[in-house]
């Protein structure tokens, strides 16, 4: 692939006056806390990473693309940086990026990780025909990068400390190893927090250049309420300047950097994200296309008229499709697997709900919400009248107003997600 930076205005200062970006906010889920990061990504008035109106899935991403590129005749990026990590959501970043690129070939695609699930699908990336990658490094010394990150999760499994911090560095160098032997073009962004990083930049920079990174964006830590560095000072201006004069010894400065949305949108320095927030919302709303082989949603109910029943709990689920008169009807009820044998379970009720393409509960854990969607069945964890459901499943698509609260998450007793219950 040859290097040309000409038409991304992120990694060429020259084309942000005339090449505009699109941020695809299809990445919700992330795999690490950092310390400055505060995780309520749902707002329209802030403008940081992370943020974002709306969260799409690929086919709504493409839906909004279209009307964006009807409104916006100068994009010329596609980009994936939130509001979670891209490659905590590989399957909707990959599709996405699919659907994207067979739609505009020559569009550039772009994503921007913390590099802890990226070396797994660089390859794939790389086919798909992502150009530029950006990895957030923010030491290069477990011992520092462990006052910086809380945790990391990768599949089940948690590390805390300095263990948590010598694996996500380990897989952060990894990734842009496995990039530059791809020839993609790789920029680090180093968020700068003063007496806690400042004074490492020099090594970071100095060991990125070492790995042919092509690009250094040193950030000024911006403060965020209820998070563990809430209280570390802004770096100033002048400061940043200095660190990044450091800096430019060994690797090419990015000073143009607008700290972009998760939706943004427009030119660098002309984001239009508010404008088009209406349309983020809308699209956000559109219903999935209907998947003939899947005509039915299953029902997870104790007396068939409310949906009242965690998904571990059911011991039977109501099936249920669309009549003629534009109704509902009860086709039958469905025996759920039996409790026991870990995660094989949520693949045998997949299996057993293939001819369906949602399942209405009132509670579900992570593990078998994640089988499930992966499996093609959509989990609506909700409260309500089953009727309620089924008309946001077959009708409205707008299932976000019927979820339960607290976000429908299992915490009773044996519905613990080991298994036994959900």
């Amino acid at each position: 692939m040859a290097m040309d930076l000409s038409k991304h205005p992120c990694f060429n200062k020259d084309a942000k006056g005339s090449c505009a970006r699109v941020h695809l906010p299809v990445a919700p889920k992330c795999n690490i806390q950092c310390n400055y990061c505060n995780r309520k990504y749902d707002c329209v008035n802030e403008s940081r990473p992370g943020v974002t109106s709306s969260v799409l899935t690929p086919h709504q991403a493409m839906l909004y693309m279209e009307k964006v590129m009807e409104a916006e005749k100068r994009v010329t990026v596609v980009g994936i940086a939130g509001p979670g990590d891209p490659m905590a959501n590989a399957r909707e970043t990959l599709e996405t990026m699919r659907l994207i690129k067979k739609r505009w070939p020559d569009m550039i695609l772009c994503l921007s990780s913390n590099g802890l699930q990226l070396p797994e699908h660089v390859d794939e990336l790389a086919e798909i025909g992502v150009s530029h990658v950006t990895v957030t490094v923010n030491a290069v010394d477990p011992e520092i990068a462990a006052k910086i990150y809380s945790w990391a999760r990768i599949g089940k499994v948690l590390y805390r400390g300095e263990e948590a911090a010598r694996i996500l560095l380990e897989r952060q160098k990894e990734s842009i190893r496995l990039l530059k032997a791809k020839d993609i073009i790789v920029k680090v962004n180093t968020i700068v927090m003063p007496g806690i990083n400042d004074h490492h930049v020099e090594e970071i920079a100095r060991t990125m250049k070492e790995m042919g990174v092509n690009l250094l964006n040193c950030m000024a830590l911006i403060p965020n309420k209820e998070t563990k560095f809430e209280l570390v000072p802004e770096p100033s201006k002048a400061r940043i300047e200095e660190i990044r004069a450091m800096a430019e010894q060994y690797l090419p400065q990015m000073r143009h950097c607008q700290r972009c949305r998760a939706d943004a949108v427009g030119l660098l320095e002309k984001d239009c994200s508010k404008e088009f927030s209406g349309l983020l919302a809308s699209c956000a709303a559109a219903p999935a296309p209907v998947d003939a082989s899947r005509p039915y949603v299953a029902v997870a109910s104790m007396e068939g008229m409310l949906v009242n029943m965690h998904l571990g709990e059911a011991g039977l689920f109501q099936i249920w499709g669309e009549d003629e008169a534009g109704g509902y009807k009860l086709v039958e009820n469905r025996p759920a697997p039996p409790t026991g044998g870990g995660p094989r379970r949520w693949y045998d009720l997949a299996k057993a709900l293939k001819d369906c393409r949602a399942v209405l509960v009132s509670g579900v854990g992570d593990t078998p919400q994640a089988i499930l969607e992966e499996e093609g069945v959509k989990v609506v964890a909700m409260s309500g009248f089953i009727s309620q459901g089924l008309d946001a499943v077959f009708k409205t698509g707008d299932i976000n107003k019927l979820r339960a609260k607290g976000g429908g998450g299992c915490k009773m007793g044996k519905c613990s997600g080991g298994g036994e219950g959900c």
